[in-house]
């Protein structure tokens, strides 16, 4: 029986996909396509390899501190165990996270498969994708590095390329390929040559290989990452399932990625490298084009997401969140419309949405950073409406969650419960409200929100004050980590 461990990157902040993907809630734990998130998606394909010789483990997941909560419930609500998240101070790119993933995979004298993909991929077709993966995985339990080509379709000058022995002298049916080369984004000409030659295929990110390989490999090519993952791991402090390198010894690892640190120096190497084609309807979706490719479309080319209404319109993509929007006469449009930002933009030129958050990030707008409805661990809040020295907002706290115990310096806030029934305390009073009920927290008192019920508590907050950003929090208690 082949141990296998899933493993999930979550990186990325996704920012050609603003405003929908934001640095608090990035495109891998968006719905873009379907009902679960791209994230729900990839678990849900690494939890159905498992056959009668391959016994796959609940998934690790790597990502910041701030997404740990978001992705383990997102991980519940599809009924998928998490096992463990590693849990970046800072990105260093993929290389040191394989690297932490492989020193926690072997920390138990145990040296399982690790299959390795993003979190921000879609695939057409999962029997493909199984059929593809569970060959990878024959292959990487002998000891071989085995990478995941996709196989082109067209000319594409997006991606890096893997070149293969197919086309000279491997035959045709190879569904294990030896890897020639790695070759960097091509131009349109180059590309176009790639696919009239055959033998290239995409560099979709996706690893299978041993812990125990990884770790040789990468001993070899980048010992001073090897020595640095290894300082920070030792350094480790753990809760449960999350795992937190030490962070002053992550920050200090060299920023790279798998296929600089190790894979592009395999072939021809003591540690050659295997690819299995795979042919499954794959994309990465990193613009907003990429989503317009995969949605299903109308007879005139529209991709429409949401209440949207259209006329004489063509080849467009729409997605609207929270209100109706309307097309009239135009084509290669792209409309994106959330709560508080929306996005319009040439379809041919969706790429150059990452200028739009750049000027965000320089300027600091929150639009960058947060949607006006933020997912906490304990539940949401949606900031509904803010003026001057007010600030509304709607709240939900799940069953049996509770806030952390805090105050502020700059707000009072009121609440009033419009469903379920709240726990409040309040200074030294501990009080239990119900529908129409309210209460008053006075500025700079202590306080906690806690939902005993089994059903979802629901309160509108009005916070009035001369500061009243969500910095203002100091907390004592939290049943989540939180400083």
């Amino acid at each position: 029986m082949i141990q296998v461990t899933p493993v999930i990157l979550c990186g990325g902040s996704g920012t050609r996909l603003w405003p929908l993907s934001r640095t608090g809630f990035p495109k891998q734990f968006l719905c873009l396509t379907g009902n679960e998130s791209l994230f729900q998606q990839a678990a849900r394909r690494l939890a159905a390899l498992g056959n009668d010789s391959i016994h796959v483990a609940p998934p690790v997941i790597v990502s910041g501190e701030d997404h740990r909560f978001l992705a383990s419930e997102q991980l519940r609500e599809v009924g998928i165990a998490l096992g463990t998240a590693l849990l970046e101070p800072v990105g260093r790119n993929t290389a040191p996270a394989l690297t932490l993933t492989a020193l926690a995979a072997m920390q138990n004298g145990q040296d399982p498969v690790l299959v390795v993909t993003p979190a921000d991929q879609t695939i057409a077709h999962p029997a493909a994708f199984t059929a593809a993966v569970q060959q990878a995985i024959a292959q990487a339990a002998q000891g071989d590095i085995v990478i995941l080509g996709v196989t082109p379709d067209k000319p594409e000058t997006g991606y890096g390329y893997i070149r293969t022995d197919l086309g000279r002298s491997a035959p045709p049916c190879a569904n294990v390929l030896n890897v020639a080369a790695f070759v960097e984004k091509p131009n349109q000409a180059t590309a176009e040559a790639y696919l009239k030659e055959g033998g290239y295929f995409w560099n979709a990110g996706m690893f299978v290989l041993r812990a125990s390989v990884w770790l040789k490999a990468l001993q070899t090519f980048r010992p001073d990452i090897a020595q640095a993952c290894q300082t920070a791991w030792t350094a480790k402090k753990q809760d449960a399932q999350f795992i937190r390198p030490g962070k002053a010894e992550f920050a200090a690892i060299p920023a790279e990625s798998v296929d600089y640190a190790v894979m592009e120096h395999c072939p021809g190497s003591a540690f050659p490298i295997q690819m299995v084609p795979l042919d499954a309807g794959w994309s990465d979706l990193g613009a907003w084009d990429a989503v317009w490719n995969v949605l299903p479309k109308d007879a005139q080319g529209n991709a429409h997401v949401g209440d949207v209404l259209t006329t004489d319109s063509h080849n467009t993509l729409v997605h609207a969140s929270n209100r109706l929007v309307s097309l009239v006469g135009v084509s290669d449009l792209i409309v994106v419309e959330t709560p508080d930002a929306v996005l319009v933009a040439d379809k041919n030129r969706s790429q150059d949405v990452k200028h739009i958050v750049a000027q965000l990030q320089a300027t600091k707008r929150e639009e960058q950073t947060l949607h006006r409805k933020v997912h906490r661990p304990w539940g949401w809040y949606d900031s509904i409406d803010e003026g001057g020295r007010f600030k509304v907002k709607r709240i939900q706290v799940k069953p049996k969650a509770s806030l952390s115990l805090q105050k502020h310096h700059h707000r009072a806030e009121h609440w009033i419960v419009v469903k379920g029934t709240a726990e409040i305390t309040n200074g030294d009073k501990v009080l239990t409200l119900t529908e129409n009920q309210s209460t008053y927290i006075p500025l700079g008192e202590v306080h906690r929100l806690t939902n005993p019920d089994s059903i979802p508590l629901e309160i509108i907050e009005v916070q009035t004050g001369s500061y009243l950003g969500e910095d203002d929090i100091v907390r004592f208690e939290d049943n989540y980590g939180r400083n």
